[in-house]
């Protein structure tokens, strides 16, 4: 269908929600943008975007074949956490390359792009509901705001309102476990950069620099059942941090103690949406299928969301079928993607006996491995 001159409110300022409203934007649509913080920032932390996230943001005209604001990863290097032992290399995806980006500079060239093309942004517009009409959808804002739309588009997060006024309440499961995240002043540059991940019984460690090798970021994970506060942006203590991981050595031992400023949160579990849309609103990233981070699909899933809801109103006659074609085509991959990152945790956690012959089968494997993930690296939402 055309949608020249359709009005679309998107619901969320994050990566997904402006990936969306630019693709419908550069269909014709007129799209507004809804996002209840006061300005477009984001918790300084890296992404890795695959090839499946590159070929979207391609196609959107938000970066080109090189883009500067990433650092080209060459691969993942997995270590042991007592020294730093080398265990095995797995070798980049045969897709393409993936990046790294700090989450600010991408968020930030999504901005950019969508202001270009014309989406309007209302920020500090903090939702109280969202009303499904015969002829069309209707957002209320807090301060008794009214905006009227074809189609709205809900990118607010895991714990949105939206997701549950489709589905109904919900209990998220507390995965025990917990993440850090930091990032740190760098200066050591690598020819070819890479991300490490470092192993240990119940945690684990990953590290890759940002930002032209400024910057290191740091995700650790720990299992853990004394933390169950869900959020993004809690400050952590970095004592609390270094602590907890005092036995890990070699560089990412280095790494650890320069971190200051750590926020930590509880990672939950929630399933992917039973219901996606009801022919005027839709979910579309983690509102949809929120995700563990250990196959860092999270933004890349986002991207592909909004490149295939896009497309669903070229294919189809109207906005409900084309909601209709969006979950369609979105389900049966999102889950997949979800159980694959939800399986690795247990991989990277291994204790005693078990931990030393997973290792045994890394050295020998490694660098097939990521062979085992082309089906998630090579996937085209453009095609």
């Amino acid at each position: 269908m055309k949608i020249n001159g359709l009005k679309f409110g998107v619901i969320g300022g994050g990566i997904g929600g402006i990936a969306a409203a630019l693709a419908l934007q550069q269909r014709g649509a007129q799209v507004t943008v809804f996002e209840q913080a006061a300005e477009l920032t984001e918790v300084g932390a890296g992404l890795q975007i695959s090839e499946n996230g590159m070929v979207v943001l391609r196609a959107l005209n938000v970066v080109g074949d090189t883009p500067e604001a990433g650092l080209r990863s060459y691969g993942t290097v997995l270590r042991d956490y007592r020294a730093g032992r080398s265990v095995s290399e797995i070798p980049a995806p045969a897709a393409g390359s993936t990046y790294y980006f700090h989450r600010a500079d991408l968020l930030g060239l999504l901005h950019k792009a969508a202001l270009r093309e014309g989406v309007e942004f209302r920020l500090g517009a903090q939702v109280a509901q969202v009303h499904k009409h015969p002829s069309d959808a209707e957002i209320v804002l807090e301060d008794g705001t009214r905006f009227s739309a074809d189609c709205v588009i809900a990118a607010d997060g895991g714990r949105s309102q939206i997701r549950a006024d489709l589905n109904g309440p919900e209990a998220p499961e507390f995965t025990h476990q917990v993440a850090w995240r930091a990032t740190i002043p760098w200066a050591r540059r690598d020819l070819k950069p890479c991300a490490v991940l470092t192993m240990g019984p119940g945690r684990h460690v990953v590290t890759y620099p940002l930002r032209d090798h400024t910057l290191m970021n740091i995700v650790a994970i720990e299992e853990r059942s004394d933390w169950q506060e869900e959020g993004w942006n809690r400050r952590g203590d970095p004592e609390d941090l270094r602590a907890r991981f005092s036995d890990f050595g070699g560089l990412v031992g280095e790494i650890l103690e320069q971190v200051q400023e750590p926020n930590i949160w509880a990672l939950f579990l929630r399933p992917v949406a039973q219901t996606w849309q009801n022919e005027r609103i839709a979910l579309l990233g983690d509102a949809a299928h929120p995700t563990l981070p250990f196959m860092a699909q999270g933004a890349c899933l986002a991207l592909e969301d909004a490149c295939v809801l896009a497309r669903a109103f070229d294919d189809q006659s109207g906005i409900q079928q084309a909601l209709e074609m969006y979950e369609s085509r979105r389900r049966s991959r999102a889950k997949k993607v979800v159980a694959t990152a939800g399986a690795n945790a247990r991989n990277f956690h291994l204790r005693g006996p078990m931990r030393l012959a997973a290792q045994a089968a890394l050295m020998a494997i490694g660098p097939r491995l990521s062979r085992k993930y082309e089906w998630i690296y090579s996937y085209d939402a453009t095609a």
